[in-house]
């Protein structure tokens, strides 16, 4: 991108307007990551909470060395819980094994739900067989989103000694959990595996049959 173009968009991110500072952040969608995570870094600390928000999901889009540890103070030190989730979901877009441990630490530790839940969906994306302890622990939580990344994570990370573990969803009352599990089973070929998908593939909600057909026909292949 050219010099001049970089120039007006780093002064529309100085503006007053919030509006300015948002379609200027927008802008960056098509500059190369080296030039466009200087920009970025101008509006991590934005008094409006949704450029913030964008800033930080950016960074997971636009991967340079300096991502990483940017997003990992963000994840461990911010006050808004908005954003430490924002930051434990863009480390999963990085997919940088170095995650895990602060990823892990997030979920152990953090208070809020929102957090852990993004902390779990991003320890699926790295696809690291280490998560699978802290996977079956979201499982069994009683926050129901929570158990929907859990289940959608043991099927990125191929835990097929989850299978018995999660098969219980099959009759979860919450639609989604039971499309993360029909989804998730097309990953993990197990005995029970193509069983249980019929089964799902029965079920009277179009998005979990219609899941459930996909897998079968993923592990057919």
């Amino acid at each position: 991108m050219s010099n001049s173009r970089l120039e007006q968009i780093s002064a529309q991110l100085d503006s007053d307007s919030s509006r300015d500072r948002m379609l200027a952040l927008a802008s960056l969608r098509d500059v190369p990551a080296i030039e466009a995570v200087p920009l970025i870094k101008k509006v991590l600390d934005d008094e409006n909470l949704q450029i913030r928000s964008m800033a930080v999901f950016a960074l997971g889009l636009k991967q340079t060395e300096e991502c990483y540890p940017i997003l990992v103070k963000l994840l461990e030190n911010d006050p808004d819980y908005g954003i430490r989730a924002d930051a434990a979901g863009a480390l999963g877009y990085l997919e940088d094994q170095r995650a895990f441990e602060p990823l892990s630490r997030a979920f152990y530790e953090d208070t809020d739900w929102l957090v852990r839940f993004s902390a779990a969906v991003s320890l699926g994306n790295l696809k690291d067989p280490r998560a699978y302890e802290i996977l079956i622990k979201a499982v069994e939580s009683d926050e129901v989103v929570l158990q929907q990344a859990a289940i959608a994570a043991l099927g990125e990370i191929k835990a097929t000694q989850a299978v018995e573990q999660i098969l219980k969803f099959a009759q979860s009352p919450d639609w989604l959990v039971r499309q993360r599990l029909a989804e998730a089973l097309g990953n993990l070929p197990h005995p029970k595996t193509i069983p249980a998908l019929k089964y799902l593939e029965k079920d009277n909600h179009p998005q979990v049959s219609q899941a459930a057909t996909i897998s079968l026909q993923r592990l057919a292949q």
